[in-house]
C-alpha cells in the first residue's frame, strides 16, 4: 500500500494536522485516501507541561494527558488513519514521486510525508540533512534547529510543521501549524481549490 499522506511525530502539532485530514474523510476529494501517523516521540515536551493559557482546554491540564487523550480522539473519530506505535523513522528517500520512509521495524511508501517532530538535537532521520538549519525563533544557546521550508512546504510532497517548522514552542502554536499543512494538502488534494474543514451541528 502507498500512503497518501504519511505524518512522522504524534505531538500537538502531528496529531492536529491528522485530525483535520481524517475530519474530510467524507470529502469526495479525500474519500479512500490512505493516511497514516507514526505516533514516535523522541522526547515531547507535552510530558512535563502543564497548560492553563489555551483555549478550550480545561484549567492544569496535563500535557501527558492530552497524548494519551489524543491518540483515543483519532482511534475514535477517524479509525481509518492508521497509528502506528513504537516505530522510530530512521530514513527517508523520494524516488520519482514517492518517498520511502524506513523505521527500524518496517518501510513505507507515501505520495506526501509531514514531518512533525521537535527542535531538539540530534535530528536522527537520514535523508533530510540538507535542509537542518539554526531554528529561528529559539534562544540561541538552546541550539534548536528547523528544516528549511516556505509556508512549511519544504519541497514539493514534503512538508514540516511545529517546532521543526521553525514554530515557537507554544500549543496553539504548533496545532495551528498542523491545521495548516493539513488544509493545505486538503487544498492540493481538492485540485487546488482551498479547503477549510468544520463539523456543524
Amino acid at each position: 500500500m502507498i500512503f497518501d499522506a504519511f505524518i512522522i511525530g504524534g505531538g500537538v502539532s502531528g496529531m492536529q494536522c491528522a485530525l483535520i485530514l481524517g475530519s474530510a474523510k467524507n470529502k469526495p476529494f479525500a474519500q479512500n485516501k490512505q493516511i497514516g501517523i507514526v505516533m514516535h516521540q523522541r522526547a515531547s515536551h507535552l510530558e512535563t507541561a502543564l497548560f492553563n493559557n489555551v483555549l478550550g482546554l480545561q484549567q492544569n491540564t496535563l500535557g501527558k494527558d492530552i497524548l494519551i487523550q489524543g491518540k483515543e480522539q483519532l482511534k475514535n473519530l477517524y479509525p481509518h488513519i492508521v497509528q502506528i506505535e513504537n516505530e522510530k523513522v530512521i530514513s527517508i528517500e523520494q524516488i520519482d514521486d514517492i518517498y520511502y520512509i524506513k523505521t527500524n521495524k518496517n518501510q513505507y511508501q507515501s505520495l506526501i510525508v509531514v514531518i512533525a517532530l521537535n527542535y531538539a538535537k540530534p535530528f536522527t532521520i537520514d535523508g533530510l540533512d540538507e535542509f537542518i538549519i539554526p531554528h529561528e525563533k529559539s534562544a540561541a544557546e538552546k541550539d534548536r534547529i528547523q528544516l528549511k521550508n516556505k509556508n512549511h512546504l519544504i519541497k514539493k510532497g514534503l512538508y514540516c510543521c511545529g517546532t521543526i517548522a521553525g514554530f515557537r514552542s507554544q500549543f496553539a502554536i504548533a496545532a495551528g501549524s498542523g491545521a495548516t499543512v493539513a488544509t493545505d494538502i486538503l487544498t492540493f488534494w481538492n485540485g487546488g481549490n482551498h479547503v477549510k474543514i468544520h463539523d456543524k451541528i
